[in-house]
């Protein structure tokens, strides 16, 4: 298992930001951020569509150093809408900003 700093992660994903915005119409996009219960740590996007706002996100684990590495290929799609339940199982981040 690999492990990075929390700076590599966030600069990874936000050499993907122009890209993204050109290729899914996203109108804006930053940096999703959200440490969890234990080891967990998730990293992806804040997006909006449309003028929906969706927490675009994968999780990761920290080891004793502070360093993450991913635990597993899947993204997961948070709407700001409460009635709208998160959708799971997305291999690939195309793959999300594509269903949104």
């Amino acid at each position: 298992m690999e492990y990075l700093t929390r700076e590599q992660i966030i600069n990874d994903l936000q050499q993907s930001f122009q890209p993204y915005i050109d290729k899914f119409g996203i109108e804006d996009i930053g940096i999703y951020e959200e440490e969890g219960e234990n080891d967990q740590y998730y990293f992806g996007y804040t997006a909006r569509k449309e003028g929906k706002t969706f927490h675009i996100h994968t999780p990761f684990k920290k080891n004793d150093n502070g360093e993450l590495a991913p635990v597993k290929n899947e993204w997961v799609i948070e709407s700001d809408e409460p009635q709208r339940e998160d959708i799971r199982g997305f291999k690939d981040i195309e793959s999300a900003f594509r269903e949104i």
